[in-house]
């Protein structure tokens, strides 16, 4: 059950990944507020998997607000981003991009689902140690997002000379401690992995948000308290 489940969610992902990149082609800056950009038009080869405009994703469905395939961050984050991304690839690693800029309406969207005790959809694969009603006590759901602001992005590394994800030693958006930084329940060569990524992005003026080795943060972000809601396309 569990191995259908995940195969379903990834057909129904690239689905809809490959059906959106019509509009990726016509996306214009012009769509954007000022100070924001399309991280493909900083960091041309960076890999984009938008898994909240797919539904393979923790809420099991296209998050709201995310109506194209691609990846917004503010300039100031996507000139840091191709800081890291140049490094990364002369060490043989391009970068796939999971997330960047977040909506507060998709924020919302997360919050009825973490709402919904019975929507456990996606359980198995994203949260099968926890409990539904402890993801809002635990901190992996929120009411604010450091994405709203623009200029946190989640991202891991992929091999050039292979294609292949590198082996973190936890999917991207899995709920538990194995996702942590200095965590003891993954290999030496998967921590050796998270810290290649972790070290350029330090680099670069990100920081590491503890509980998921995915998510980095610029230092000197330019909108520290403001949430932004405008749509992803």
């Amino acid at each position: 059950m569990k191995s259908f489940l995940i195969v379903k969610l990834c057909i129904i992902s690239l689905i809809l990944l490959f059906s959106g990149c019509a509009g990726e082609q016509n996306k214009s800056a012009d769509n954007l507020p000022e100070g924001f950009v399309y991280v493909t038009d900083i960091v041309p080869d960076a890999i984009l998997e938008v898994r909240y405009f797919s539904t393979y994703n923790f809420v099991g469905a296209r998050v709201d607000d995310y109506l194209s395939p691609v990846t917004i961050l503010t300039e100031e984050a996507a000139l840091a981003l191709k800081l890291a991304n140049d490094e990364l690839r002369a060490l043989g690693y391009a970068i796939k991009v999971f997330d960047g800029y977040r909506p507060q309406g998709a924020v919302d969207h997360f919050v009825r689902w973490a709402e919904d005790e019975n929507d456990v959809l996606t359980k198995d694969y994203f949260y099968p140690d926890i409990a539904k009603d402890r993801l809002f006590p635990e901190g992996y759901i929120a009411e604010r997002s450091g994405h709203s602001r623009g200029s946190t992005v989640d991202l891991t590394l992929i091999e050039m000379l292979t294609g292949k994800e590198v082996d973190m030693g936890s999917p991207f958006d899995f709920f538990g401690p194995i996702s942590h930084h200095g965590t003891d329940l993954i290999t030496d060569k998967q921590a050796t992995n998270r810290l290649i990524l972790k070290n350029a992005m330090e680099r670069a003026g990100f920081k590491p948000y503890d509980e998921e080795w995915w998510h980095y943060t610029l230092r000197d972000e330019p909108f520290p308290d403001t949430f932004f809601d405008f749509p992803v396309q």
